[in-house]
């Protein structure tokens, strides 16, 4: 609490007059050759490290999703010659907070302290990483909060809606797993799976790391040596394969007696670094992206009050890419809703955008980055995103140039590649009526239920 109250002090101080393209990004190797990029930021006297580590839950065992995830949650839970009650007193008295998570592609650690307590963080940090106690009573209380979590999910729609998604995507793939495991697995996960994870995903070649606060390089570099330089030099990922979406067009439905359904679309994506890319990142800013700005927001929610929310987003990942959609509605309205968002999909893949959402596009996507660099913390986050997708240290500054450059034509062709006649994998949670369909070539939907739009929005 006493951290959390020092970080608020600052909090409207921190980081407001520093925009993104002032920022100084600075590539340091440690003397034992470990790289991180840091911004000296001095305004506020807060350390924020964030780490990640290629090999999430995707390299679970075949049999045993939720291993990284339960791994997350064991971390500070005892380490070296500490139980879990000693490790929680030190961490306390330091005023440090030391938080885990793991995604489907990498794991992370986030470490944040006033600098005055920096080294008794980091050092919390590397014992935790290097020498994790996995004690039996940890392990089952952890265990059983994980039960309690995916019995909860079971009766998710939108975790359901998900979870049936990724697998009539992608089958047998990793990423069809559970992330956070089933409450099978995590039965079946024991101390063993837990060591063998970390010394297997804990090295020094699959990390990348961001660092902001009142740290010169040579300092960060001696931290950086302690804390990760007696990790492994290398990781031993379990093999994951580049996968594509199911080649064909399919609609899973799973009857839940929910008085709405939600609905989740998606079809094959673009990774990081193809050069339409951003072209696509535009283009979704204007089909499902934008909120309230965008054509399906109006189209199926504004115009019609069909559906609670609706929206897309691009979804690269390490081994596939998506662009994924949800819509949230009435079970009456879900076959009108998806007919209405195949139909916004076409026009854009046949006409593009106009002049003026281009304009708008622009505008709202360069004025908006800066904030996304509004606290130490978000800087870290996104020091280690860039990192990750390999777009090179100058990339804060060049990025508004790349949004700024696309044009129409730009838009054209990556929405052809994207969206004309593609495979839509489809799931719906709930009771829907997917028969009220808008016919082809009609240019207004049937009729919408009798209410009018609701609350909240994408």
């Amino acid at each position: 609490m006493k951290f959390i109250a020092a970080v608020f002090a600052f909090a409207l101080a921190s980081l407001a007059a520093l925009p993104a393209q002032a920022m100084k990004i600075e590539r340091v190797v440690s003397p034992g050759g470990i790289e991180a990029w840091l911004v000296e930021e001095y305004e506020v006297p807060v350390i924020v490290m964030n780490v990640a580590w290629a090999g999430g839950s995707a390299s679970d065992p075949a049999g045993k999703p939720g291993l990284a995830n339960m791994v997350s949650g064991l971390l500070d839970e005892g380490a070296g010659d500490m139980d879990s009650e000693t490790y929680q007193k030190r961490l306390e008295a330091s005023n440090a907070v030391l938080s885990y998570s793991d995604d489907r592609d990498y794991f992370n650690a986030r470490l944040k302290t006033l600098a005055e307590n920096r080294d008794e963080a980091f050092a919390l940090l590397q014992v935790a990483l290097a020498s994790p106690r996995f004690d039996p009573p940890a392990v089952e209380r952890i265990r059983a909060q994980l039960f309690s979590i995916a019995a909860r999910n079971t009766q998710d729609p939108e975790w359901i809606a998900s979870q049936a998604w990724f697998k009539a995507a992608y089958g047998d793939h990793p990423y069809a797993r559970p992330s956070e495991g089933t409450l099978k697995s995590i039965a079946a996960i024991k101390r063993a799976d837990l060591v063998t994870y970390t010394k297997r995903t804990f090295a020094r070649d699959n990390m990348k790391i961001g660092v902001v606060g009142p740290l010169k390089p040579a300092e960060l570099g001696l931290l950086l040596d302690k804390t990760f330089g007696a990790l492994p030099a290398h990781a031993r990922l379990a093999h994951v394969p580049d996968v594509k979406m199911a080649a064909k067009s399919k609609t899973v439905i799973v009857k839940k007696p929910f008085p709405q359904s939600v609905v989740i679309f998606g079809s094959e994506g673009m990774k990081r670094a193809d050069p339409d890319f951003i072209p696509a990142y535009v283009m979704n800013y204007v089909l499902g992206g934008g909120g309230f700005s965008s054509r399906l927001t109006e189209e199926v929610r504004e115009k019609r009050g069909l559906a609670y929310s609706v929206g897309t987003y691009l979804y690269p990942m390490r081994h596939a890419a998506m662009l994924l959609g949800d819509v949230g509605t009435k079970n009456a309205s879900v076959g009108v809703s998806l007919s209405l968002i195949r139909k916004e999909f076409a026009r854009m893949a046949a006409d593009g955008v106009t002049d003026k959402e281009l304009d708008d596009a622009k505008t709202f996507l360069t004025g908006s980055y800066p904030l996304r660099f509004d606290s130490n913390g978000q800087i870290a986050g996104e020091l280690v995103a860039i990192q990750q997708e390999n777009l090179g240290i100058d990339y804060v500054d060049r990025r508004n140039g790349l949004v700024e450059a696309v044009t129409k034509a730009d838009i054209a062709r990556t929405a052809k590649r994207l969206l004309d006649a593609k495979p839509l994998i489809v799931t719906v949670v709930g009771e829907p009526n997917m028969t009220q369909i808008l016919p082809p070539g009609t240019a207004e939907p049937m009729p919408a239920p009798p209410t009018g739009p609701s609350e909240g929005g994408h």
